[in-house]
């Protein structure tokens, strides 16, 4: 599937260009941002290369990798970004991801994405099961995953090396039926 265009009400996921670095850096860069995801916040240069990989993955064959941009229609800005990566060890099965930067947390732009990400999987690329981890403390993206109609199905042990000590991660999946119910 390329190129990836959804819409909600309020965004919009399109494929990531060339433009996009000091946007997504404004995410990717921030402390607060990135502070339950899995990594440290990166740099310029490691989001120009981070943009540049995401390009050249999306005209890929097969494709299995779609990080995309999740822009707010009212100012056409990039607020956030969002992935679905194809998983190798289950069949019809992928893992989602999903960042916005932090003056847009709050107003439900979380659970837009994650619904625009699921229709993607689910009517898109027509999957069976997407699953996303999580920070045990970031009860935020609980609560996202949750109202998306996502399950918490448990805990990895110490799955993330984040700043020097092993963190947990909690797990939350969806299968093709229960995204159909809960639209």
């Amino acid at each position: 599937m390329y190129p990836v265009e959804r819409s909600s009400a309020r965004l919009e996921l399109r494929e990531l260009v060339s433009d996009d670095v000091d946007a997504l850096l404004a995410i990717y860069g921030s402390a607060k941002a990135t502070e339950h995801l899995s990594f440290d916040p990166r740099t310029r240069d490691q989001v120009e290369q981070i943009v540049t990989r995401s390009i050249a993955a999306a005209t890929a064959t097969p494709r299995t990798e779609y990080a995309l941009a999740v822009i707010e229609q009212e100012t056409a800005e990039l607020i956030g970004f969002g992935r679905l990566a194809i998983d190798p060890h289950q069949q019809r099965g992928a893992t989602m991801g999903f960042a916005l930067r932090p003056a847009s947390w709050g107003v439900g732009y979380g659970l837009e994405t994650v619904k625009l990400l699921l229709d993607a999987a689910f009517d898109g690329l027509n999957l069976h099961r997407v699953w996303g981890a999580r920070s045990p403390l970031n009860t935020a993206s609980a609560r996202t995953m949750e109202a998306a109609g996502m399950v918490e199905e448990g805990t990895i042990r110490e799955h993330v090396l984040k700043a020097g000590k092993w963190r947990d991660s909690v797990v939350h999946a969806i299968l093709d039926r229960e995204w159909d119910a809960a639209r």
